[in-house]
């Protein structure tokens, strides 16, 4: 019989199990999101609630909820009886809420504070519905039709199920043949038609048989299919007519798929004889010496674009210094689309702390001046590292230091060797008092969907509690505030009912203020987006410096400030005369916790800065950057008015904006290419007052663009020690305006010297993370994460962390007694997999996810069934419920379960 680790879903498919939620305190109803039509819905965008359990559940009162505060209520009276549907139309007056591309659905109890149930999606609209598979209990994915009222359209495995592996010979229990869902959703496999070369004993898979995303699927002789497997056989997979062939291996006459025949690299490759058979798990194509998790450790290293021997060629170092690393399948592509990225033949590996150099001929193409090469996974798509040079190196284009550094010309020309680093010290100061700058050497064109033609000036990096991170981005002259959503292949494309930006007016509704700089405050852009601004393009010739507040909640294409902060009397004050177009350029805003922790000094006062002195503020202080003087002033804003006051100046080398990094508590000040590019970063000191600690020149590669914009992401978003930061160029230089670069990421106290990754920040020690405390998974904090309501001791599951954390390292916990639950990287999809302890006691639990600085993400509850039999770690209670529950499938007509591969304890 198959061994079972994901079992719940094929179980609950089939009727035999039925979900139940339940929350930390009393359980919750067993009602679920099942199916969300956010675009083209009848009459209008609705909701699907389905009812997991056995009894008839009361909806009336229940409260609907997508990404923002909008509530609807489901009328008083509603039932859903069990396994039934509700079809709710949200989209609809009285109070209606209309779901975007990248937005969320959830639902809350009658006191619009417990959580019931909730899923996002994004950055656009499924191209019919965003619904659960296996309907009822399922993760979410893109269905294939919308069915309101009735059981989702799930896709089918005919295109993504493939055979994997096979044993004729020596297998246990008997001969077995293993399938692998490629695709990112799950499938039902059932009606699938299996045979070996002979066309008699055709093995039909049962209906109901799901295979997770990712996941394997093994079927065992005289368990499931009746003909043996022998030498020189085949394997054959036919759609459900018997007739239309899917997929299908041999392996060579005379000889036994033994260990195993199987795809190398595993679900992708071609089919060849392994080194050993690895039953519901991947391949094993290479040595065991061979680590085939170490790519991440793999990066291009030296590059030789003009002049090389034979000609052109680029160096890989495996950083690794413990495997080797099996690079079977990557591949290496310059700029240019239009060139094949060849993938590298079997067997192609790199020693530990070892070189490997691809010769021009192999590349299939040459390199040139101002070109790039990137190194990609076996899938041809993934990005394992990338680098772009101006122009032709003078000698070559390499790391420095070796292997770790940035790009920039070498000393010497060392192929295969450690790089010459001789004449291009990283440390050396490009003048007295600028260093380097901490991060990568060259800036990249964001690719966007919105015209940006020029005059961008301001941005602003938001990452909300719910959904995925927002880029706000003003433009003078014309005052539009643009909302931009992230899309494939680093994109930030217009949000969902934002076009192409909105125009900006003044609170008397004159329009086009000269927009300069962008923020949010506490709270995020639920409570307002503030814009500084210089002027009123209608009166151009007229200083006005000016703080607005927008809400950007509404759908109407103009938005109105809401308030007007006009600092021209007390700006000119102290500092004269101010120009019309020198007025303010940026504005941040930083806490009052921080600023209070550090002794800030109020200089209206001439002692700590006190918050009680100032009511209506809120809970921070605005900084915002005036071109006129090119220093920094901190306002205190009355928010409930127009009166403010003003507690500090700071002087800096020349500010044209201004960003707070939250990680590190620094305030960044940002010049254009009126003084080369360079930025500045401030802390509070001694005195109480702000203070340059460090002085940077642009990035090395970077040409002197006009950047008025500048936008740190946060510290979730590090990867391999950088994290992005964006740039907006008001000279939209050879016709491109946002540009993005990288930053050290910065460890918080107690994380490490920043060296390492940075997802390893919460664990510096090498000990377990510790676990955070019961207290602080709160209403506030459920609803970060979302997973699924049910599930067996001992199985896998998927938990939706946020594409906007893609490649980031969290922490996983299932309480009440915390258990860690590993440290994994968040797929691109946004999801992790998370391995419950096969002892885990039966019911209620909760999941909680972390960050790499130990912040709960979110959490979501879930109910904890008995370890189904042959879950790893299982005790003898968990073998006999297994047993029953092997029982009850076959009565149920199911047959058997399916083996998933269990998550690493560090993915």
């Amino acid at each position: 019989m198959l061994l079972a680790t994901s079992a719940i879903t094929a179980l609950a498919a089939s009727g035999v199990v039925a979900a139940a939620r339940a929350a930390s305190a009393a359980p919750l109803p067993t009602v679920v999101i099942n199916e969300v039509e956010s675009n083209g819905g009848t009459p209008a965008d609705w909701v699907e609630l389905y009812n997991t359990g056995t009894e008839t559940v009361d909806v009336g009162g229940y409260i609907f909820m997508d990404s923002e505060p909008r509530t609807k209520a489901i009328p008083a009276g509603t039932t859903i009886a069990p396994g039934a549907y509700l079809k709710f139309v949200v989209d609809e007056n009285p109070n209606k809420v209309g779901l975007g591309a990248a937005d969320s659905a959830r639902l809350f109890l009658p006191d619009g504070t417990t959580l019931v149930d909730g899923t996002s999606w994004g950055p656009s609209h499924a191209p019919y519905t965003w619904g659960r598979c296996a309907d009822g209990t399922g993760a979410f994915v893109q269905t294939t039709a919308s069915t309101p009222g009735a059981a989702n359209a799930c896709p089918e495995a005919a295109a993504t199920l493939k055979i994997n592996e096979a044993v004729s010979d020596g297998g246990t229990p008997g001969d077995w043949i293993e399938f692998v869902n490629t695709g990112d959703v799950p499938v039902d496999a059932g009606g699938l038609v299996v045979r070996d070369n002979d066309v008699a004993n055709p093995y039909t898979i049962p209906t109901g048989t799901w295979v997770a995303a990712g996941g394997y699927l093994v079927l065992d002789n005289g368990t499931h299919f009746a003909f043996g497997l022998g030498k020189g056989d085949s394997v054959r997979l036919y759609d459900t007519d018997g007739t239309t062939l899917l997929d299908s291996t041999s392996w060579p006459t005379g000889t036994h798929a033994a260990p195993s025949w199987g795809r190398c690299p595993d679900a992708s490759g071609e089919f060849a004889l392994t080194t050993a058979a690895t039953k519901g798990a991947a391949n094993q194509c290479t040595d065991p010496g061979t680590d085939p998790g170490a790519t991440a450790n793999v990066k291009i290293n030296e590059v030789e674009s003009s002049g090389g021997t034979p000609g052109d060629w680029v160096e890989l170092i495996n950083l690794d210094t413990d495997h080797a690393a099996d690079l079977t399948g990557y591949r290496i592509r310059d700029n240019d689309t239009g060139h094949t990225a060849v993938p590298f033949p079997a067997g192609t590996t790199i020693e530990s702390g070892g070189y490997l150099v691809i010769e021009e001929d192999a590349l299939g193409f040459g390199l040139g001046s101002g070109d790039s090469v990137t190194l990609f996974a076996p899938d041809g798509t993934t990005v394992v590292d990338t680098t772009t040079w101006p122009g032709h190196a003078s000698v070559t284009w390499a790391r420095c230091p070796n292997g770790t550094g940035d790009f920039r010309d070498s000393g010497a020309s060392t192929k295969g060797l450690a790089n010459d680093c001789s004449t291009t010290d990283p440390g050396t100061d490009p003048e007295p008092g600028v260093e380097v700058w901490p991060g990568g050497t060259t800036l990249t064109a964001v690719p966007t969907d919105i015209p940006l033609s020029g005059d961008l000036s301001g941005l602003d990096y938001e990452t909300p509690v719910l959904g995925d991170p927002i880029l706000w981005a003003v433009t003078n002259g014309t005052g539009v505030l643009s909302k931009l959503a992230p899309g494939a292949g680093g994109a930030w494309n217009g949000a969902s009912g934002w076009g192409e930006g909105k125009q900006l007016a003044y609170p008397d509704g004159s329009t086009a203020p000269d927009a300069e700089g962008v923020t949010v405050a506490d709270g995020g852009s639920a409570g307002g987006v503030y814009v500084a601004t210089e002027r009123s393009s209608a009166a151009s010739s007229t200083s006005r410096p000016s703080i607005l507040r927008f809400d950007v909640s509404g759908t109407g294409t103009t938005l109105t400030a809401t308030n007007e902060w006009n600092l021209g009397a007390d700006l000119t004050a102290t500092v004269g005369t101010i120009g019309a177009n020198s007025g303010l350029e940026g504005i941040t805003w930083i806490p009052d916790a921080v600023l209070t922790s550090r002794g800030f000094l109020d200089e209206a006062t001439g002692q700590r800065y006190d918050p009680a002195l100032y009511p209506n503020h809120g809970a921070g202080v605005f900084f915002v950057a005036l071109e006129e003087t090119g220093d920094v002033y901190a306002y205190v804003l009355d928010l409930t008015g127009s009166g403010f006051t003003r507690i500090a100046t700071i002087d800096t080398p020349g500010a044209m904006e201004v960003d707070y990094e939250p990680e590190t508590q620094l305030l960044w000040a940002v010049c254009d290419e009126a003084c080369d590019g360079r930025t500045a970063t401030l802390q509070i000191g001694a005195s109480g007052a702000y203070e340059v600690t460090h002085r940077y020149a642009r990035p090395a590669a970077s040409a002197n663009y006009a950047n008025e914009g500048f936008a740190l992401a946060p510290q979730s978003a590090c990867v391999s020690g950088q994290k992005p930061v964006y740039y907006a160029d008001d000279a939209n230089t050879d016709g491109v305006s946002l540009r993005v670069g990288s930053v050290r990421c910065t460890p918080l106290p107690g994380t490490g010297d920043g060296d390492g990754d940075p997802g390893e920040g919460g664990n510096s020690g090498g000990g377990a993370p510790t676990a955070p405390a019961d207290s602080e998974l709160t209403p506030a904090t459920q609803g970060g994460v979302t997973g699924p309501s049910t599930a067996r001791a001992g199985s896998t599951i998927t938990v939706t962390v946020g594409a906007d954390r893609a490649g980031t390292r969290v922490d996983g916990w299932v309480f009440s007694t915390p258990v860690h639950l590993g440290t994994h990287t968040v797929s691109a999809a946004g999801t992790i997999r998370l391995t419950l302890p096969a002892t885990l006691a039966a019911g209620a639990h909760r999941i909680a996810v972390l960050d790499a600085d130990g912040t709960v993400i979110g959490w979501f509850a879930i109910t904890v069934q008995p370890a189904a039999l042959g879950a790893t770690g299982a005790d003898g209670a968990a073998t006999d419920a297994g047993l029953a529950l092997a029982a009850l499938l076959l009565i149920a007509g199911a047959g058997f379960v399916l083996l998933r591969q269990r998550a690493p304890q560090v993915e």
